[in-house]
């Protein structure tokens, strides 16, 4: 590992104020459409879901729609699966992942279960192609109550309105080489401290919860999403991104303390993807689908479980 370079704003030593902030947002600019790229696709989807707005984010004269699927087949007695995309707007896999598994397979698992994708939270992420939001908040540290980021509040809102519980969150993101050249040295100039690069896992692995790992869902998640792309080894120390790996393919993170999405519900079951997309054997396609074979390793797990 080596320590981050030196971040362009900001002065060494001092934490961001109002000013570092404004400059760090002057620097952001438009990149991709939410609207046609992500919006489109969802709204094209067939009536075997119901798409939901269950908020709306209002950033640099631009409104964004949240938007929400779900299957048809609502039944209280069935249990309920979550799956998030685009917490971290630039993780593209995630968000093109949770709407391709929408289009391949949520009406054969609607029958054993309710439905609820929620395919990208941080659309102005997504345009700009950010980890942060416009205030320079990172969303996928920021569920807990009375949330700085608009994208984590109306996220918790909507699913706590549904008056519902949540049996298994499935969360998916990207581990990419950006990590290392911008958003970890921003977040050593914002926050003041020092970051370290770490070794980017060259594949897919998942993140568990420290306090409920449930390992061998865990597992049968790898062995799903091993039939469609490699899974990332663990470098010299025995680790992924720093963390000890606990199994093959598998790290633990204190989900809710730690403010991540897959930490916000009471949901027995949960996992973070994360997919590599700057490695030299993936695929936009391929990240996508390694991300629908998460989702459906989960829900065969689950399935099997009766």
């Amino acid at each position: 590992m080596t320590q981050t370079s030196a971040y362009p704003i900001g002065t060494p030593g001092n934490k961001w104020g109002s000013s570092e902030k404004a400059a760090w947002l002057d620097q952001q600019s438009v990149k991709r459409s939410y609207q046609d790229e992500v919006v489109a696709k969802i709204n094209a989807l067939t009536a075997d879901v119901m798409v939901e707005q269950y908020g709306e984010l209002s950033y640099q004269q631009a409104t964004y729609p949240l938007l929400a699927i779900k299957s048809n087949a609502w039944d209280a007695s069935k249990p309920t699966i979550l799956v998030t995309g685009g917490v971290h707007g630039y993780e593209t896999s995630g968000i093109h992942g949770a709407i391709a598994f929408v289009e391949r397979f949520a009406d054969q698992y609607s029958e054993r279960f309710n439905i609820i994708v929620v395919p990208c939270v941080s659309p102005w992420g997504y345009e700009t192609i950010n980890r942060w939001n416009p205030g320079a908040i990172d969303p996928n540290r920021s569920f807990y109550a009375d949330s700085p980021a608009p994208e984590s509040a109306q996220l918790m809102a909507y699913i706590t309105s549904l008056n519902i519980d949540i049996t298994a969150h499935v969360d998916l993101h990207e581990t990419t080489d950006t990590d290392n050249s911008e958003f970890r040295p921003a977040l050593a100039a914002r926050d003041a401290i020092v970051q370290k690069n770490w070794n980017i896992p060259d594949g897919f692995y998942l993140v568990g919860d420290t306090e409920q790992p449930m390992a061998a869902f865990q597992q049968a998640i790898i062995k799903s999403v091993e039939q469609v792309t490699h899974i990332a080894p663990a470098d010299d120390e025995g680790k992924l991104i720093g963390a000890k790996l606990e199994q093959w393919g598998v790290i633990n993170y204190d989900t809710k303390g730690l403010g991540l999405c897959a930490g916000f519900t009471n949901r027995e079951y949960c996992t973070t993807t994360e997919v590599y997309p700057d490695s030299p054997q993936a695929s936009a396609q391929n990240c996508i689908d390694a991300q629908v074979a998460a989702i459906t390793g989960a829900l065969d797990y689950l399935s099997d479980l009766d």
